[in-house]
C-alpha cells in the first residue's frame, strides 16, 4: 500500500494528479477504529484539505476490508494500554465524550469537504465504518463487499452520525430497519437500498475513472455545487435561493465558464484551470 504515513501510521495519504487518497491502515485489525486511527484520520483529512492541487478525495481501506467499525477486541478490556488506544471506555465518562466528539468530527469534516469525495469500499463495511462511507459523496463498492450497521448488535446505540447519515441516504423507514434490526447486506443489496452508489468488479479501475473525471471538472463549480447540495438539505427554498444565486453568478463570470462555452462551440472537451 503506497502513501505517506500520517501520525502513528494507522492512516496513509497520497496525492497524485489532483486525486488525494486516504487509506485506513490497520489491515491486521480489518481497519477497525482505534483512538490512534481517529487522530491520524483527522490529520490526514486536514492535510488533504490544505493541498492546493487537490481536486478529489478518495477514502479506502488497506487489505481486504474498508472498516469494520470500532475495535471490539479492546472495548471489553480494562488494561491501561487499551484504555489509551481504543475510541471509547477511556479514563472517564468525560474522556469518552471528548473522544467520541473528536471522532464525530471526522464525519462532519467529510460531509462538508470542499471537493468531491469517494468512498472506495473494498470489503467489510460496518458500524462506524459504514458512517465513514456514508459521509462521502460517492460510495463505490466491490461486488464482494458486505455491509452492516451492527450498532445495536454490539449493545450500543450508534455514533458518527449513524441515524442522520442513514436517513438521508435511504429514507426514514429504511434507516429505522437498518439500525434497529441489523443484518448483513451484500453489495448488491446495499446498492438497491441506496447505501452505495454503484458496485463494480474492478474497484480500483472504476474509482480511478470516476476520480479522474471529477478532477477534470471546474474546481469552483464543483465546490459551489457541493455547497448547494449541503444547503438543500437544511435551508428553506427562499434561503437556499439567496445562497445559490451569488454562487452561480460567480461561476458564470469565471474563466472556466468561458472556457467551457468556447469548448462547446468548438466541439471539444474543456480544460479547466480553476480561474
Amino acid at each position: 500500500m503506497s502513501g505517506t504515513a500520517i501520525g502513528s501510521g494507522t492512516v496513509l495519504f497520497q496525492l497524485r494528479d489532483g486525486i488525494g487518497t486516504v487509506t485506513l491502515n490497520r489491515p491486521e485489525r480489518r481497519n477497525a477504529i482505534s483512538w490512534q486511527l481517529v487522530q491520524d484520520l483527522l490529520a490526514a483529512i486536514e492535510r488533504a484539505g490544505s493541498e492546493q492541487d487537490l481536486r478529489v478525495l478518495v477514502v479506502t481501506g488497506a487489505g481486504d476490508d474498508f472498516c469494520v467499525g470500532a475495535d471490539l477486541a479492546r472495548v471489553g478490556s480494562d488494561s491501561a494500554h487499551d484504555q489509551e488506544t481504543r475510541t471509547l471506555r477511556g479514563r472517564s465518562v468525560a474522556d469518552d465524550r471528548e473522544r467520541l466528539s473528536r471522532a464525530s468530527a471526522i464525519v462532519e469534516t467529510l460531509v462538508h469537504f470542499p471537493t468531491p469525495t469517494i468512498a472506495a469500499i473494498n470489503g467489510a463495511c460496518a458500524g462506524a465504518g459504514l458512517c465513514l462511507a456514508l459521509a462521502a459523496d460517492f460510495r463505490l463498492a466491490a461486488r464482494g463487499a458486505v455491509f452492516n450497521t451492527a450498532f445495536v448488535s454490539a449493545g450500543v446505540s450508534g455514533d458518527l452520525g449513524s441515524a442522520w447519515l442513514l436517513t438521508r441516504a435511504v429514507g426514514g423507514a429504511r434507516a429505522r430497519a437498518l439500525l434497529l434490526d441489523p443484518a448483513k447486506l451484500t453489495a448488491a443489496e446495499a446498492a438497491d437500498l441506496g447505501l452505495v452508489t454503484e458496485t463494480t468488479t474492478d474497484l480500483a479501475a472504476r474509482v480511478g475513472s470516476l476520480a479522474g473525471k471529477l478532477a477534470a471538472q471546474a474546481p469552483k463549480a464543483m465546490r459551489y455545487a457541493k455547497q448547494n447540495l449541503a444547503d438543500a438539505g437544511s435551508a428553506t427554498l427562499p434561503d437556499y435561493l439567496r445562497r445559490e444565486v451569488p454562487r452561480m453568478v460567480d461561476c458564470a463570470r469565471s474563466g472556466d465558464a468561458r472556457r467551457a462555452a468556447q469548448a462547446f462551440l468548438e466541439k471539444r472537451k474543456p480544460v479547466f484551470t480553476g480561474e
